[in-house]
C-alpha cells in the first residue's frame, strides 16, 4: 500500500504566493477597500516580508495628504481634541485618517487601545479611518513605522492624517519629522509653561492649545505662553497662536481648525512646507539605509562570526572590541575587492 508523502512546498513558492496576495490586496486598496487598507497597514506595521515593495508601490501616490501631529503631556485631552477636530473636518467633506500611538502592552506587545475606544463614535463617520499603533519600545512618542503608515493612508486618499503621540511627556520630538503642522496641547495643570519651554517640547510647536480652559489657572498659562512666544513671533512672520479650548464641550475647536488652515497656507505660500518635506525625505532615506545596513550586518557578518568566542577573548583581555570590529571590516573590504 502506497503512502502519501507530504512535503513542504519550496520557500520560493511561499514567497510567490505571498506576493500574489499582496498584489490582490493592492488592487482592492486602489478600489477604496477599507479591509485592504487595514491589512496593508498591518503588513507595514509588522514589517512583514515584502512590506518595502508595497511602500515602493504606494509612495508615488502619496504626498497630497496633510499630516498634523498632536503631542503633549498625558491627560491633556489629546484624544478628545482629535475626536472633535475630526468631526469638523468631516463636515467640510475632508477624508481623515487617524493614527493613535498607544503604549505597548507588556503582555501581548500590542497597543493598549485606549484611544481607539475613546474615538469609537468616529468610526461611523464617512471617510474616517482610525488605527491604533503600539510603540513597541520606540522612543520619541511615535511607533517605529508611524511615518510609513501615514504614507499608506495618504496613498489611500486621506486629505488629513492626524497623528496623536503616546503622551510620554517632553521627549516626543519625532512628531516633527512625521508631520507638517505640530500642535502641542497643554492644560492649566501642566505646570509652569516656562519650564516646559526649557524642556524642549514647546520649541517644536506651530500651534499651542490650552485645553480644559474652564479650569482655574487657564488664563494665566495662556498669558505666560503669549509672553514667551512674543520672542519667537519677532523672528518670523508666523504668529504661533495660543488657542484655549474645552474639547469635551466642543469649544474652541473651530478656532483651532482655522489656525491649522492658516499655518498650512502660510508654510505652503512661503515654500516652508516644500523645504520641510525635502528634509523629511532626507531623513527617510537615512532611516531606510540604516535599517538595510543593520540587516546586512546581521545576515552577512554577525551570522558568520563566533561572537561567543570573541566575547570570551575580550573578557580575558586578549582582544578589545574596537580592534575586533576593525579586523572584521578590513576582512570585508578584502573580500569585496576580490
Amino acid at each position: 500500500m502506497n503512502r502519501m508523502v507530504h512535503t513542504k512546498p519550496p520557500i520560493t513558492e511561499h514567497r510567490n504566493q505571498f506576493f500574489v496576495t499582496l498584489m490582490t490586496l493592492l488592487d482592492r486598496f486602489y478600489q477604496g477597500d477599507k479591509i485592504a487598507l487595514s491589512k496593508i497597514i498591518s503588513c507595514v506595521e509588522n514589517q512583514s516580508p515584502g512590506y518595502r515593495k508595497v511602500l515602493a508601490q504606494l509612495y508615488p501616490k502619496a504626498g497630497k495628504g496633510y499630516r498634523i501631529g498632536f503631542t503633549g503631556p498625558p491627560g491633556a485631552g489629546k484624544s478628545t481634541v482629535v475626536d472633535k477636530l475630526t468631526s469638523f473636518l468631516v463636515k467640510q467633506n475632508q477624508r481623515v485618517g487617524i493614527i493613535a500611538v498607544d503604549p505597548t502592552s507588556p503582555f501581548t506587545g500590542g497597543a493598549l487601545l485606549g484611544d481607539r475606544i475613546r474615538m469609537q463614535d468616529l468610526t461611523n463617520l464617512e471617510g474616517v479611518f482610525i488605527r491604533s499603533m503600539a510603540t513597541r519600545g520606540s522612543y520619541g512618542g511615535l511607533a517605529t513605522t508611524t511615518k510609513e503608515v501615514s504614507i499608506v493612508m495618504d496613498a489611500f486618499g486621506k486629505d488629513y492624517i492626524l497623528i496623536e503621540t503616546v503622551g510620554v511627556g517632553q521627549v516626543e520630538l519625532d512628531v516633527v519629522n512625521a508631520c507638517d503642522t505640530t500642535v502641542v496641547i497643554l492644560v492649566p495643570e501642566s505646570g509652569d509653561s516656562i519650564q516646559a519651554m526649557k524642556a524642549g517640547l514647546m520649541e517644536i510647536a506651530d500651534i499651542f492649545v490650552v485645553n480644559k480652559s474652564d479650569r482655574e489657572g487657564a488664563s494665566r498659562i495662556v498669558t505666560e505662553l503669549d509672553m514667551i512666544l512674543d520672542i519667537r513671533r519677532k523672528k518670523g512672520e508666523w504668529e504661533y497662536p495660543v488657542v484655549p479650548t474645552e474639547a469635551v464641550n466642543n469649544k474652541g475647536i473651530d478656532l483651532l481648525l482655522s489656525k491649522i488652515y492658516d499655518h498650512k497656507e502660510f508654510i505652503t505660500s512661503h515654500k516652508i512646507l516644500e523645504e520641510h518635506r525635502k528634509n523629511q525625505i532626507k531623513g527617510d532615506i537615512k532611516k531606510i539605509l540604516e535599517l538595510k545596513v543593520r540587516e546586512m550586518v546581521d545576515e552577512r557578518i554577525l551570522n558568520s562570526l563566533d561572537v561567543d568566542k570573541i566575547a570570551e577573548k575580550v573578557f580575558r583581555c586578549e582582544e578589545d572590541p574596537y580592534s575586533v570590529v576593525e579586523k572584521v571590516l578590513k576582512q570585508i573590504r578584502i573580500t569585496n575587492s576580490e
